[in-house]
């Protein structure tokens, strides 16, 4: 039985499958609207979401499955005390794959050690959010028809931000990709991952300036900075609008930049630059169906 939880097995091969499966669902839909008739998916949501959990569901509707589940820790068992494990285990009588997100580093992990069906990681605390990585690298491969030879901006939370790590595991394993990494001192990426990349080889460089290191990007992807991430509000409000993305800071970038963001947005990114070709955000989330379409039938054996 195949499980996805951490986004460091996503090898290029697996993904180049993968997103090769995705193009094929999109441009022919309705070669596989039965291709999951009879089998029924479980969308298991400790916490709130809105895109992860609908392109989940809307994945298996599109197969011609079913969805059965919860969006909430409050509308299950949990509220009860019932753990991960015992809820896998009933779920895995109800449903043939699941997808679990929760608030807890490893409770994805947990349950598909004692699940007895396909677990799906949709999003463990700060940890991994492997679906959201295959919805970044099908984005960069539809924009760039690569993805290799890149220079990826990430911006903002790059401390907390679970996309962010899952995204530099899967794009270090291309060749000749380097990162510039911009946040303020007090969101940087953690120090494992830092070191992990040091002896990895991987190229990356640190700095507070969206503004300066906007030219260099191929790929621009921003994340909220967190206020509540501060141990004083002086310092929110002396960094926060240095990174909100707008025209004048976008007017710096190359032609064919991809702005992207996993969602939802708050102020990180102004309206204004919405209908500019390089916002690719929106697009970004509407291939996130096809790509988890494409996952779904794989660890259903279909």
């Amino acid at each position: 039985m195949k499980h996805l939880i951490d986004a460091k097995v996503l090898t290029p091969e697996y993904v180049g499958a993968l997103i090769s499966s995705a193009e094929d669902i999109l441009n022919n839909p309705s070669k596989y609207r039965e291709s999951c008739k009879g089998k029924i998916l479980a969308t298991l949501f400790y916490e709130p979401s809105t895109r992860t959990r609908l392109s989940f569901e809307s994945a298996m509707i599109g197969l011609g499955g079913s969805v059965l589940g919860f969006s909430s820790a409050e509308m299950s068992s949990a509220s009860k005390g019932e753990s991960v494990a015992d809820t896998i285990r009933v779920i895995s009588c109800y449903a043939d794959i699941a997808a679990i997100r929760h608030h807890k580093e490893g409770s994805a992990l947990a349950a598909s050690i004692y699940s007895n069906i396909p677990v799906i990681n949709a999003g463990d605390g700060g940890h991994q959010h492997p679906t959201q990585t295959l919805t970044d690298l099908i984005t960069i491969h539809k924009f760039k028809n690569k993805l290799d030879g890149l220079t990826i901006g990430l911006c903002g939370d790059l401390k907390f931000g679970r996309t962010v790590h899952s995204l530099i595991h899967a794009m270090s394993k291309y060749k000749n990709n380097s990162f510039l990494l911009v946040s303020p001192d007090e969101l940087r990426i953690p120090d494992y991952l830092r070191e992990e990349m040091t002896a990895g080889g991987v190229s990356f460089t640190e700095t507070e300036d969206l503004s300066s290191s906007i030219c260099d990007m191929d790929i621009l992807y921003m994340t909220r900075v967190q206020r509540e991430r501060f141990f004083n509000e002086e310092d929110y409000v002396r960094l926060k609008d240095s990174y909100i993305l707008n025209k004048q800071k976008l007017s710096l970038a190359k032609a064919d930049l991809a702005v992207m963001h996993p969602l939802p947005r708050v102020n990180e990114i102004a309206a204004e630059i919405d209908n500019d070709p390089r916002a690719v955000y929106f697009e970004q989330a509407r291939l996130g169906r096809y790509i988890r379409m494409a996952l779904i039938m794989d660890l259903l054996g279909i």
